[in-house]
């Protein structure tokens, strides 16, 4: 798979009936820069088909990208692949010039496919919010939480 900085198309060179672009863009394209929950792997791994029809530069295709993130309920660290099966992106010919970097439009599809608090799996325990236990691999002994916050409505509950 060849790996390069973006992916610009010369729309002048493009076959009459479109070519399917693969390969994987470089690391720093995401520009995400430090986050505490996630961190990129590698670049945008990507195929998309670009062709023009009717005065429009189309692009539709696949785009992934692998990350490690901390999960958002026991704080272990696992791996993450984000993929936007169905991406899409449309540019007016006279508008897009003589190339289109697809990259931005790449770069957004994953970013708006990143879960907003990431799970290492969904059976996921978490962790005790009284003694930080992971629940995932040890039982915590504390027993049912004593809130009394909220004593004074139980009260008008019970009546």
């Amino acid at each position: 798979m060849e790996t390069q900085g973006h992916l610009i198309v010369d729309i002048a060179r493009l076959d009459s009936e479109g070519e399917t672009f693969s390969g994987e863009t470089a690391a720093d394209v995401l520009e995400m820069g430090a986050t505490p929950l996630f961190k990129p792997l590698g670049g945008i791994v990507y195929e998309i088909h670009v062709e023009q029809i009717d005065g429009e530069f189309l692009a539709q295709g696949r785009v992934s990208h692998r990350f490690q993130c901390v999960c958002s309920r026991c704080a272990e660290v696992f791996e993450l692949t984000v993929e936007d099966p169905a991406f899409f992106a449309n540019y007016p010919v006279a508008e897009a010039g003589e190339y289109v970097d697809l990259t931005p439009d790449m770069r957004e599809a994953i970013i708006l496919t990143l879960p907003g608090y990431p799970v290492c799996r969904e059976e996921c325990k978490g962790l005790c919010a009284r003694c930080g236990v992971n629940l995932n691999h040890e039982t915590c002994t504390c027993g049912p939480a004593q809130d009394g916050s909220w004593a004074a409505l139980d009260q008008l509950v019970k009546r």
